[in-house]
């Protein structure tokens, strides 16, 4: 058929609220125009994140109640640990309470000042953790990642003459590399399995390990089966752990990509490293067989993980961003292309040349969005990249703006209703204006910054 349904059957529902304009307005005022300092219960459609967001299936309910609370040895870790190992090609995996806890144990026992970490595209997370560390990151995506307009199939990856020039200059400091799937910060664009061989080949080359963020490893991983011809007979799992086969290790937020509402792991292979990161682990999250965790979230990430590689439910999740790209195109609203995985991200910059990048245009699209439909975006631009370590102020690469979709959460219906949205905020984008920060903190200033209209 023609028609991709969601493979899938609601079982419960939660109540939306449906505000007016008017009182949407006087509550993004009242949050300083920072839509993370809104209520939920105010907001219409919530595309804020798909980071623990997304809808857990009646399976992962029922191995809720399997959960064993046991401070240590528990059978639930066990359950988890086999269905990471299932999939992934890991010797040692450490349960953390989310994917920057994974991140902070990393870089805490790997990296300090004076180093340089690589990446694809780093997220802020990540990026804070390895400044904190007092190292810097270095974002070395493809010149076409670079470009919204680009159709290139894996506008995530990795550009390797730039890595290896980069590592010839800097590998005695450079204590990892990392590659992010897909690449989140780039517009949900995934990495090619060619360019995950090279860049562990290079890496080999100048023996440093290899770490890959995998929080949407399965949406990579279907985008490898569609657009690289060598795979598309190869099943999702098959794929998935070949991919990480390149790797040494890998730092994960099970709320992606395993459809859990928390939880994440650090894996590796290095049984030295493992040692020292369960030592840490032990310091700020928990014991080693749960790890910040609950039992009953080891069972739903447990089982999550074999949900989510189930094709029925990657052809759906990849056609609901492509259709929303379309559908925006046909608006004329310039978008990130081709489509990625888990969002759609708008091209502020584009879309509203009249707003300076210092001005924020990404987020006064985020801020129009709320106020004519109640949808809660995020601003991925000068917001949340252009605040410098040494504490000056430059334009990011790029200004966009993710509209990221929880899994299983939203339907056909809404999204229409989104595409109604923005066709009412197209109308008018001169109406648009610029925002200045009043207040920031010292770190991932997009959280609790508060903003003034220009």
């Amino acid at each position: 058929m023609k028609t991709i349904i969601e493979p899938f059957r609601i079982k419960v529902v939660e109540p939306i609220r449906l505000s007016t304009r008017g009182e949407r307005e006087a509550l993004l005022a009242d949050a300083s125009f920072n839509t993370f300092l809104l209520q939920s219960d105010d907001v219409i459609i919530d595309l804020l994140t798909d980071s623990g967001t997304s809808a857990m299936s009646a399976a992962q309910w029922s191995a809720i109640m399997q959960g064993d609370e046991s401070y240590a040895g528990s059978p639930s870790y066990r359950r988890f640990e086999k269905a990471v190992k299932d999939l992934l090609p890991f010797e040692h995996i450490i349960p953390t309470h989310q994917g920057r806890a994974a991140e902070h144990i990393l870089f805490s026992i790997i990296s300090g000042k004076g180093q340089q970490i690589p990446s694809n595209t780093h997220f802020d997370t990540t990026r804070s953790n390895i400044e904190e560390s007092g190292a810097m990151a270095h974002d070395l995506v493809i010149a076409e990642g670079l470009d919204p307009a680009n159709l290139h199939p894996f506008k995530g990856n990795m550009d390797t003459e730039r890595l290896q020039e980069f590592l010839a200059n800097h590998s005695s400091s450079t204590p990892c590399i990392m590659l992010t799937v897909t690449n989140n910060a780039g517009g949900g664009q995934p990495v090619s399995m060619a360019n995950i061989a090279e860049v562990s080949r290079i890496a080999g080359e100048f023996k440093i390990p290899l770490f890959i963020d995998g929080c949407r490893f399965a949406e990579n991983a279907f985008f490898i089966k569609l657009r690289e011809p060598e795979y598309e007979d190869w099943s999702v799992p098959d794929i998935v752990g070949k991919m990480f086969s390149y790797a040494d290790g890998m730092t994960m937020s099970a709320k992606k990509d395993a459809f859990a509402n928390i939880g994440g792991w650090l894996a590796l292979n290095d049984g030295e490293l493992a040692e020292k990161a369960r030592t840490r682990l032990i310091q700020i999250e928990g014991f080693p067989t749960y790890g910040g965790l609950a039992g009953r979230d080891l069972e739903a990430i447990a089982q999550g993980l074999k949900e989510i590689v189930d094709e029925s439910y990657l052809t759906y999740r990849l056609r609901t961003t492509a259709y929303i790209v379309e559908k925006l195109q046909e608006l004329n609203i310039p978008v990130v292309q081709p489509a990625g995985g888990h969002a759609v991200f708008i091209d502020a910059r584009a879309w509203l040349p009249h707003i300076p990048s210092l001005s924020y245009p990404g987020q006064a699209v985020v801020c129009g969005l709320y106020e004519i439909g109640g949808v809660r975006a995020c601003e991925i631009g000068t917001v949340m990249f252009g605040r410098q370590p040494d504490g000056s102020e430059q334009a990011a690469p790029m200004d966009l703006v993710r509209l990221a979709f929880p899994r299983r959460v939203y339907t056909q219906s809404h999204a229409d209703y989104l595409i109604e949205v923005f066709a009412e905020l197209a109308a008018d984008t001169q109406a648009m204006t610029g925002f200045k920060i009043i207040k920031e903190p010292a770190a991932l200033r997009h959280f609790t910054s508060r903003f003034e209209r220009l």
